[in-house]
């Protein structure tokens, strides 16, 4: 028997509110204070193709019928240094593109919770002050 409930790629709206939701949230990321730094020196063609990947991601992520052919989130983030409080700063910023956007509270929560199944192939734990390469 097949599920009647929509996907949540379909509740959002498809592949063109997921880019919209990117399309918002890059440049509230690439100018933050805080984590900016990650796109530092990436060229306008890098940062085309990483907006596609990322909107490629998340539609694939939200069950769409998208087929992602990036690194998988560990290895996309692995060595970046990704701290809880990067995390953090992240998290504010898709919550404030999402209430931009009009994004009904079930749908938020959903996305917030895909978000949150990433956090520990993104966020790296602490390394104590001697284990530092």
């Amino acid at each position: 028997m097949l599920d009647p409930t929509p996907s949540l790629y379909r509740r959002l709206g498809g592949y063109d509110a997921i880019a919209a939701f990117v399309d918002d949230l890059l440049p509230r990321l690439t100018s933050d204070p805080q984590i900016g730094v990650y796109w530092k020196g990436k060229c306008t063609d890098s940062m085309r193709k990483h907006r596609q990947l990322v909107v490629d991601f998340l539609s694939f992520a939200t069950g769409g019928p998208v087929d992602y052919r990036g690194l998988d989130m560990k290895t996309s983030h692995d060595g970046l240094r990704i701290s809880e409080s990067d995390w953090n700063v992240f998290v504010k910023h898709a919550v404030a593109t999402l209430d931009d956007l009009g994004v009904a509270e079930p749908e938020k929560s959903d996305v917030l919770a895909v978000a949150g199944s990433f956090v520990g192939d993104i966020v790296e734990a602490p390394q104590s002050a001697g284990s530092r390469a």
